[in-house]
């Protein structure tokens, strides 16, 4: 049996296919280059560009910035994981408080609500405020006093808000005949959520708690406001000593070497989910 040859329509198919992808490419390096050409020349020529240069981009001091900064950011990644991994559990258990049909659960389901409402309304900095600054004025003495824990405390309560309502619509969005199908196999209430319900609302809202972890690497850097020294309390420290801006492009060029990368990820992974959605296979 010979083996299959494409015939000669497809063959000049493929190539002419191949011909636009490349001239496509080719287009948008130009186009590219030529746009950031224009803008670099617009900006290096502007008057005010040797002072913005002098204030933000002094590469000696960019240097000498760089071991403080980073020093500093690995204080937001340690509180970043930490209260990513508290997020993820508090934020599940108030969903599934928030889905809960129980006459007997009312009382947690009206709870779970009344947090969520709260902790969504509430601009970040002033739970940060509150918790960082208040808490401690109290002098309570079984808790810790650490601004570190209380800057951390709060983007736990805050994001757990956010994490549980977008958890809570990938439950929802679950077929109801899942649930029925389920039950009709004799899986409890509990199995029913665990096996069924819960692996195909995370695949179905994984872009976005992506996008929220994101968000919480880069507030992970309001913890500078309560005195702690990450990232962001270095750079202004270093731009104190000598009046020059430029450790705060070294904070901002970290973050965004961590930030970038993983919406590049949540980007990829939510075009596959779209594309299974098209093609019709199960999310």
């Amino acid at each position: 049996m010979s083996a299959y040859q494409p015939s000669l329509l497809r063959k000049e198919r493929e190539a002419a296919a191949k011909r636009a992808s490349v001239k496509a490419t080719l287009t948008a390096v130009i186009s590219t280059i030529v746009v950031l050409g224009v803008l670099a020349f617009i900006i290096r020529n502007s008057p005010g560009w040797p002072r913005v240069q002098e204030s933000f981009l002094d590469g000696p001091y960019f240097l000498e910035s760089l071991p403080r900064v980073a020093q500093g950011l690995w204080l937001n990644l340690r509180v970043m994981i930490i209260a990513a991994i508290c997020i993820a559990i508090l934020g599940s258990l108030v969903a599934v408080a928030r889905t809960t049909t129980s006459p007997v659960l009312a009382p947690v389901r009206l709870i779970a609500t009344v947090y969520t409402d709260i902790f969504r309304g509430l601009p970040l900095i002033i739970v940060m405020l509150g918790l960082g600054l208040g808490i401690p004025a109290l002098r309570i003495s079984w808790l810790p006093s650490s601004v570190i824990f209380f800057g951390g405390m709060a983007l736990v309560l805050t994001y757990s808000a956010y994490v549980a309502e977008v958890l809570r619509a990938g439950i929802e969005a679950v077929n109801p005949t899942q649930r029925m199908a389920a039950r009709a196999l004799g899986l409890s209430q509990w199995q029913t959520l665990r096996f069924v319900v819960a692996p195909q609302a995370l695949r179905k809202v994984t872009p976005a708690l992506l996008n929220d972890l994101v968000s919480l690497q880069k507030d992970s850097g309001l913890i500078s406001i309560l005195g702690a020294i990450d990232a962001v309390r270095a750079a202004g420290i270093m731009t104190a000593k000598a009046f020059n801006f430029t450790p705060y492009v070294v904070a901002g060029l970290l973050f965004m070497m961590l930030t970038i990368p993983m919406t590049r990820v949540t980007d990829a992974i939510a075009r596959r989910i779209d594309k299974r959605s098209d093609i019709g296979i199960p999310i």
